[in-house]
């Protein structure tokens, strides 16, 4: 752990905004504002937990039509003298739970935020154990449908024309069958639902910590209701004006604007040239040129796929798709540098020319390459029975928010293009949101919200932004950190998917900030306690993983005990189409 601080001392969150607050504007007060506080009957659920539903509009400018079920969870404060109030929790996605990270959070959030808060996440409109959205009549139509997508992404041509017949029909499924609730889905209206849920649990403000694409929802909270802040942490940053687009990015790939996949190649390329100076003795890949043998495996695998048999795990494929994908999984992990290291090598060796090559070396590292690829596969969302609604939660959010391009026909040549600027895995991002060319995905949001996204906030709000994030790149934090007056950003010289756990540095300024509002000195730069081949601590041994919050998440478990050894905060990471990654 390393903390770089500057000199200024630390000031209180609330002090820092000098001039006066920009206003809920009069549309958006009279749209919330006018729905009844809903009463949460709350009851007793999987064993230390809370849970209730709650109804909201489908449309706030209808406040008496029809209504959306939300789930909504809570683990109460462990000092309910001293509680400060409710810190509402979203693991991003979009199509993350909120309801599995709040009962996850005795398992990774710092003891103090924990004694003096509420914490309480909701299943977003149309997803999880809230109302779905549903694009399909039945499980046998959505299968075939998803046909051409079972692939991580498409790298031939007749993968691509599949892929983008899939999506097409996909889109144009979502923008009939899916509605009325697949064109409801926006950010605005879950931002408009946590205002409401704020006030059923009689907070005045909201305090609010966002991962990944949570930072956007927040930063659509702090925009639209700019004087209802109290404390806002947003930690794995996507810049919203990215997100959204404008007239002049209308044409343009998300990713080509959000640049994950730049992240990505960053880091791997980081990991990859520490490797070589750390050597043999701590990379096992340290064999001649890690970054240009990484490049010969990527060239040898999509001239043709590597097929073995493993006696313990059946028939092994590898392609060129599944190498960038599961090296992809792996850069969300801290510690994700060794399983990329050694799946590297086992290729390496794999698809040499078996002549001259040590038969018992292949053979370990056939079962080895195996068994490591069967557990990232197995994160794959199911489908069939029963319905699977997780493509449709991603793009439910995902497309009506977005511009996007017209044509999916475009997609494979505008993925090239991005390919080419970050290589392996421009392609992976890219195909990410074929399915929201607007050609095919036609229902919109009426009352989406699009800027400004510069309003003054009633309270700073903290941005957290790690150097190595291979899915929101770290100059999304600092642009959007530019955007909100008066805001703050937290750097983490750190790996993996956001940087909250992985260092006393981060946690600690995040959860002073949370429960007493004292922002981090500006310039701080944090450390992260796991660096490729510097040593993992025994600590990090198989916590350091961000798990997709989940159905699994929801396994009764004991309540951990106060000081219990923590764990990274489970980030929703499910993106249909890139091996089961999201934002």
């Amino acid at each position: 752990m390393l903390a770089t601080l500057l000199a200024a001392p630390v000031a209180p969150a609330a002090a820092a905004v000098g001039a006066p607050t920009d206003r809920t504007s009069a549309l958006e007060a009279r749209r919330v504002d006018g729905v009844p506080t809903p009463g949460l009957d709350w009851y007793r659920c999987l064993d230390y937990a809370e849970c209730t539903t709650v109804d909201v509009p489908l449309d706030y400018d209808q406040p008496t039509g029809a209504q959306v079920e939300l789930a909504v969870l809570r683990v109460k404060a462990r000092d309910q003298r001293h509680r400060i109030g409710t810190l509402f929790v979203n693991p991003g996605g979009p199509g993350g739970q909120g309801t599995a990270i709040a009962y996850f959070a005795p398992y990774f959030l710092g003891d103090s935020v924990l004694d003096r808060f509420d914490i309480v996440g909701f299943d977003p409109r149309g997803i999880g154990f809230s109302d779905n959205v549903k694009c399909f009549r039945s499980p046998r139509e959505q299968s075939a449908t998803l046909a051409g997508l079972n692939v991580p992404f498409p790298v031939t041509r007749a993968q691509e024309k599949a892929y983008v017949t899939s999506a097409e029909q996909y889109g144009r499924a979502c923008s009939s069958t899916g509605r009325p609730l697949s064109g409801a889905m926006s950010t605005a209206q879950v931002a408009r639902d946590m205002d409401v849920l704020r006030r059923a649990v009689g907070d005045q403000k909201l305090t609010y910590l966002g991962f990944s694409y949570g930072t956007a929802l927040g930063q659509y909270y702090a925009n639209m209701f700019p004087d209802r802040v109290r404390a806002l942490a947003l930690d794995g940053v996507i810049n919203p004006i990215s997100w959204t687009g404008t007239a002049a990015t209308r044409d343009t790939i998300l990713d080509d604007r959000l640049r994950s996949a730049d992240g990505a190649y960053k880091a791997l390329h980081e990991i990859l040239v520490r490797c070589d100076r750390a050597g043999g003795t701590a990379c096992v890949f340290a064999l001649g040129d890690p970054v240009a043998n990484f490049a010969l495996i990527a060239r040898r695998l999509r001239a043709e796929p590597l097929v073995y048999e493993d006696p313990d795990l059946g028939t092994t494929t590898v392609t060129y798709a599944d190498f960038v994908a599961s090296t992809l999984v792996m850069l969300y992990d801290p510690a994700g540098y060794d399983g990329i290291v050694t799946m590297a090598l086992n290729l390496l060796l794999l698809t040499e020319p078996p002549a001259g090559t040590d038969a018992a070396a292949r053979r370990r590292a056939r079962h080895a390459l195996a068994a490591q690829l069967h557990g990232l596969r197995d994160r794959r969302p199911g489908r069939d029975f029963p319905y699977d609604n997780s493509l449709e939660a991603f793009l439910g959010v995902t497309c009506t928010d977005t511009q996007n391009p017209a044509d999916a026909a475009g997609w494979p040549a505008r993925a090239a293009h991005s390919d080419r600027r970050a290589p392996y895995f421009g392609r992976a991002w890219a195909w990410g949101t074929v399915a929201c060319a607007r050609d095919s995905w036609t229902v919109r949001d009426e009352d989406a919200y699009t800027g400004p996204f510069d309003r003054r906030t009633s309270a700073p709000v903290l941005f957290v932004g790690d150097y190595y994030d291979p899915a929101t790149n770290y100059r999304e934090a600092v642009s959007a950190s530019k955007l909100l007056p008066g805001s703050r950003l937290l750097s983490s010289d750190s790996w993996g998917h956001t940087a909250y756990g992985t260092s006393a540095c981060v946690t600690d300024a995040v959860d002073a900030y949370l429960v007493r509002r004292e922002l981090p000195p500006a310039g701080t730069v944090c450390t992260g306690d796991i660096q490729p081949f510097a040593g993992v601590p025994a600590a990090a041994q198989g916590a350091a993983t961000h798990p997709a919050p989940g159905a699994e998440a929801f396994t009764v478990r004991p309540h951990p005990a106060k000081n219990a050894p923590k764990k990274l905060p489970p980030v929703d990471a499910r993106l249909p189409g890139v091996a089961g990654l999201g934002r």
